[in-house]
């Protein structure tokens, strides 16, 4: 009996040492992905808190707006769209419909669709109308990565100085939206 009892100690000896080894690989592995830098994980917008510096091809086809074509001192309201989107239409009509209590307020309407698919968007809702509302097309594709959107409309707030105040996905409310820059 003392063989048999010799290979089973010897056994339980081999299954501690592979336990421990596997705990051994584990635990530090589990310690190191809690000390994740989280600022790599984040997206842009979150590390740079300002007007993200944008390109757009406005509705004439050649005019191309910026960030830096932003008026001083006001605040701006960036809104991801597409034309196709039943939701982005309602937000778009919700802000026509208040549009003399967003007076003060830059709004830039920003789609990454196709050009034609924008610009028949554009002479749907007769943007041109309110000199306050700049819509135009990303080129770059910038916006959707800068923010990282996953729902359409993406509404981004800014206040005076160019700094972000919050960001939004989905349809809000106009009484929601107007506190925001208060």
């Amino acid at each position: 009996m003392q063989p048999a009892s010799f290979l089973s100690s010897h056994f339980i000896t081999d299954r501690m040492k592979r336990f421990f080894l596997t705990m051994g690989l584990i635990v530090p592995a589990f310690f190191l992905y809690a000390q994740t830098d989280t600022s790599i994980t984040q997206p842009p917008y979150r590390k740079f808190l300002s007007v993200p510096p944008f390109k757009l091809l406005r509705p004439d086809s050649s005019t191309v707006f910026t960030k830096a074509d932003l008026k001083k001192n006001r605040p701006v309201l960036i809104m991801l769209f597409s034309p196709d989107c039943d939701h982005c239409r309602q937000e778009t009509g919700e802000i026509i419909r208040h549009i003399d209590k967003f007076k003060k307020i830059q709004i830039i309407m920003s789609t990454t669709l196709p050009f034609s698919k924008m610009k028949q968007f554009h002479t749907e809702y007769s943007l041109d109308r309110f000199e306050n509302i700049i819509t135009g097309r990303d080129m770059d594709y910038l916006l959707p990565v800068y923010y990282d959107i996953r729902n359409l409309p993406f509404l981004a707030f800014y206040d005076k100085k160019g700094k972000l105040i919050d960001v939004f996905e989905g349809v809000l409310p106009v009484e929601k939206i107007l506190p925001k820059f208060e």
